[in-house]
């Protein structure tokens, strides 16, 4: 082919375990469609489901792929993927030969393509483009490598490039249990043994993106990065923290404004401590703070361990929460802590019954009496991907389960995590709701941040924390000057309210704060306030 051939890229985005693709990040399977077409002689036009959505129209296009479809779905904050409906009304619009990948490919829509390809739709595409038969199959290493640095200049036509756009950049694909089929939910170990890329492609992608105007970067895609580079072939590998200092080292040196990582196996690091608690130092110190290591423990019933050949046992996965915290819980320069881990629970598996959900809660019960520190607590029902799973989930008992655990344990770490008057760096404005700003940091699983007042969507600011919801926490920008901020939000400060606020706002301009102290008129309030509020002269 050659450049006469037009493919036009359209991003409904994915949101996979292994691949994350809702803005503000763009997936890695992205860049390699737009890799593998470009490898095939022929130019690419991106184009995003929020670009349509604002009215952009189709390009014309000798190739139409499609990418979207979510594994684990969430709440997204100014963006989602693609609806079927959204899906399907988009079909008719396609020029040329159509091709669909990820989970949507499943979907009743995919019938109004040509092919709808499940496991690797940048091999299968680029197949087609060279005059092979279109088929299934996984990309060879070095096909993996190629298009990821072809595809690299594809982020700056993503709405959100070149901030706050975040970039995954993919170690290894597979899963070291894939010879027992790995857990039962997981389509990873259907992959086969991993394939690692080096250190040194790893960071020529990165440097790439980086030359492309990319400042954010996650390393994703792995089942387990204490993992990565390990030669050893077991379920359980020994670790091999000279490869994953090679390649931190490597990324740091980029100097990136958010360097974070993604999932780890608890027992790896159980099972392998030193070697584990090297690899964990590698990684805070590499990184930027507000890193999380998600642990897949999926399940602290040994029942539900057992029939689905899950990853770790409920004592294995407190090994790695302790040694986790041991290393990273030192607040950073973007007022996070280096590096904390995270918890994954599924619901829905063989096995489950009401005792299960007694024995989650205890556990986390635990983690929270031994005074750790964790990041995210990530519960979903399981989705029907790899089988068909016979445990029927109680709606009511699954709704319990999350209360509580939102009741009881969320809203205590988050305030252990951000303790009043913590000033996050660098929140970028999201969304209006009213009167109220929501922001995030940029990285991997912000917390959302409420601002009651509005600011510029778009812009980012330093927030200091006032309190705390179940899954978020409220702030007001700072330096937040007395004397020239509004009044609506004046009266978000806390312990000042309306009557307050409109006494404070007739007493300007104060020219020092015990001018300000005599019109509160409550020293717990007063002192309360003290560090979050600046006077301009």
């Amino acid at each position: 082919m050659n450049e006469d051939i037009k493919v036009a890229l359209i991003d409904g985005y994915i949101d996979d375990p292994a691949a994350l693709g809702v803005p503000p990040y763009i997936s890695p399977m992205v860049r390699s469609i737009a890799g593998a077409s470009i490898d095939a002689g022929a130019s690419v036009e991106y184009i995003s489901i929020d670009m349509i959505r604002r009215g952009k129209k189709m390009p014309d296009a000798d190739v139409s792929v499609v990418l979207s479809g979510n594994t684990v779905p969430g709440k997204y904050l100014r963006s989602m993927p693609m609806s079927t409906k959204e899906l399907g009304s988009l079909v008719p619009h396609l020029k040329g030969w159509k091709l669909i990948g990820g989970s949507a490919a499943s979907s009743e829509a995919a019938a109004g393509f040509d092919f709808a390809m499940k496991k690797d739709i940048a091999a299968s595409l680029y197949d087609g483009m060279i005059g092979k038969e279109v088929d299934e199959r996984l990309r060879t290493l070095d096909e993996w490598n190629r298009w990821m640095l072809l595809g690299a200049e594809i982020v700056t036509q993503h709405q959100d490039f070149p901030h706050p756009l975040i970039a995954e950049v993919e170690t290894y694909r597979g899963c070291h249990r894939y010879r027992s089929g790995g857990c039962s939910y997981c389509v990873e170990p259907l992959k086969g043994k991993p394939l690692m890329r080096s250190p040194k492609d790893i960071i020529a992608e990165a440097e790439k993106l980086v030359s492309c105007g990319i400042r954010n970067i996650r390393v994703g895609g792995q089942t387990c990065i204490i993992s990565y580079g390990s030669a050893d072939t077991s379920e359980v590998p020994v670790p091999d923290p000279g490869a994953v200092r090679e390649l931190f080292t490597g990324l740091r040196d980029l100097d990136l404004n958010v360097l974070h990582v993604d999932n780890a196996n608890p027992a790896v690091i159980s099972s392998y401590p030193d070697e584990s608690r090297d690899i964990i130092r590698t990684i805070a110190e590499c990184c930027t703070s507000g890193n999380v290591l998600a642990l897949g423990l999926e399940s602290a019933d040994p029942a539900v361990f057992r029939e689905n050949n899950l990853n770790c046992k409920a004592e294995q996965f407190m090994d790695a929460v302790r040694i986790i915290n041991e290393i990273g819980s030192e607040r950073g320069p973007t007022g996070l802590p280096k590096l904390l881990p995270g918890v994954n629970l599924i619901c829905g598996l063989d096995g489950e019954t009401e005792r299960t959900y007694e024995l989650d809660i205890e556990l986390l019960r635990e983690v929270l009496g031994a005074g750790f520190l964790v990041r995210r607590i990530n519960i979903r029902q399981v989705m029907q991907l790899r089988k068909d799973f016979t445990t029927k989930v109680n709606r009511r008992e699954f709704k319990r389960f999350k209360d509580t655990v939102r009741e009881e344990v969320d809203q205590e770490m988050l305030r252990r995590v951000v303790p009043r008057g913590t000033v996050l760096t660098d929140v970028y404005m999201e969304l209006h709701d009213g009167n109220t700003t929501f922001g995030r940091q940029v990285g991997t699983y912000p917390i959302l941040v409420g601002i009651p007042y509005k600011v510029e969507l778009g812009t980012s600011h330093d927030v200091t924390i006032t309190d705390w919801g179940y899954r978020s926490v409220t702030g007001i920008t700072t330096p937040f000057d007395i004397n020239s901020m509004p009044m609506s939000a004046i009266e978000g400060l806390p312990g000042i309210g309306s009557k307050r606020a409109a006494k404070i706002v007739m007493r300007r301009p104060y020219r020092s704060v015990e001018e300000l102290k005599e019109v509160i008129d409550d020293p717990a309030v007063f002192e309360g306030l003290r560090s979050m509020i600046s006077i301009s002269r």
